[in-house]
């Protein structure tokens, strides 16, 4: 994972709030997944759910074999703008369940269509096989649940008891399944258990899927990893990722698909925000012109804490404040900060690795105005903005 300095990033050409990449630092995270790709023989797709920017899709389709999507959108999102001239991507699409007026605009666009459980493949089985006869180029697959928990927060993990992702062992009807796959229509399988995690969850929960499912990947074409894996961050084990690709890709005889969403992502962006207001209760309190609930939902949801550029936590540094959003949401706080220095109204603070999870999830909650899109050239300086909102992106959400 490359490390942007952003301190060399003048302030004074950025309105506030506002989402601010690093195009260097997503290329290196590139180029580092791209190289898994080339020494292990998977094909790695960029997760759209985690970090979707238009401006940066030809430079992203430049590195990676395609992307995965979570719906229609997403995967018109992937035809539109998520190619390079000199190759096509792929396009893969797992939903916990399609409605028919979706799947079947899907099939005319996607190269690999997952479905969540048997009763959907049997909803739209006929479909399917009227599609593979026009496109024979198109694959499914189904999406396994190896009741193997990794994820360390249960909201993240699709593997906690009463999970609707993924079908487990028990419910794969085995007459069913081999019909599938000697008619060609089945011919992968594909499971997502890890959140933001090293290589030593998915190994231990690829010995679970092939103690459970080994007997199928031997009868079919391809296994899909999922997303999740913390690829470009820091101490990764990317060499032992790359020898248990290739194990696999002997043993089974397939093509193994990687995921990866915030891999793409880590530590390529900031969320610069000013301050508001500050009052008292209790402690200082500082009002920014973000908000928790709107511009970073991950730190409510998970709960993480965001770092700040020159802040600590409370009490390290001579002067502490609550930092709170906006909205009328009492809860809408990213937290208890410190610094060297009082804070002043106008004063703007950098948060830390805001590129994934955040711009794809931000909300308009209380008509909170929100961030602009700003692209950065760590290298030569330049400051693109991409894309600021205003009052008709809330109005037209709403009529």
């Amino acid at each position: 994972m490359m490390i942007t300095d952003f301190s060399t990033l003048d302030l004074s050409q950025i309105p506030t709030p506002a989402y601010i990449i690093d195009e260097v630092a997503v290329e290196a995270n590139l180029k580092k997944l791209r190289y898994v790709a080339d020494s292990s023989g998977a094909k790695v797709l960029a997760a759209l759910k985690a970090f979707s920017l238009p401006a940066l899709a030809e430079k992203t389709a430049k590195y990676l074999d395609g992307v995965c999507t979570s719906g229609l959108h997403e995967a018109l999102l992937g035809q539109e703008f998520y190619h390079c001239p000199d190759k096509k991507g792929e396009i893969h699409v797992y939903s916990a369940a399609f409605s028919e007026s979706d799947f079947v605009q899907l099939l005319t666009i996607a190269d690999h269509i997952v479905l969540n459980s048997l009763s959907q493949w049997r909803h739209f089985q006929a479909l399917m096989e009227d599609a593979q006869q026009k496109r024979p180029e198109l694959s499914f697959g189904l999406r396994i649940n190896p009741e193997h928990s990794e994820a360390c927060v249960e909201l993240y993990d699709p593997c906690a008891p009463g999970s609707r992702l993924g079908i487990v062992a028990s419910q794969l009807d085995s007459e069913f399944i081999q019909q599938a796959i000697a008619s060609g229509l089945l011919s992968g399988l594909h499971f997502h258990t890890l959140c933001e995690q090293g290589f030593e969850p998915l190994a231990r929960t690829l010995d679970v899927v092939e103690e459970k499912f080994g007997s199928l990947l031997h009868q079919l074409k391809w296994l899909n990893l999922g997303g999740g894996h913390h690829i470009t961050a820091e101490n990764y084990a990317v060499e032992r990722l790359i020898s248990r690709i290739k194990k696999l890709r002997k043993v089974y005889q397939i093509q193994v698909y990687l995921e990866p969403g915030e891999a793409v992502a880590i530590g390529t962006g900031m969320l610069a925000t000013s301050v508001l207001d500050i009052s008292f209760n209790q402690l200082p309190q500082a009002i920014l012109d973000t908000s928790a609930t709107c511009h970073m939902p991950d730190t409510l949801e998970m709960p993480y804490r965001a770092e700040i550029v020159h802040a600590a936590a409370a009490n390290e540094k001579a002067h502490t404040y609550r930092l709170g959003g906006l909205t009328c949401l009492a809860g809408d706080v990213m937290g208890d900060y410190s610094f060297d220095a009082p804070l002043n109204v106008g004063q703007v603070l950098l948060f830390e690795d805001m590129s994934h999870y955040t711009f794809v999830k931000m909300s308009t909650f209380n008509g909170c105005r929100l961030p602009a899109l700003v692209l950065w050239h760590s290298e030569s300086g330049k400051v693109s903005i991409v894309r600021e909102f205003d009052y008709s992106d809330f109005r037209s959400r709403l009529m």
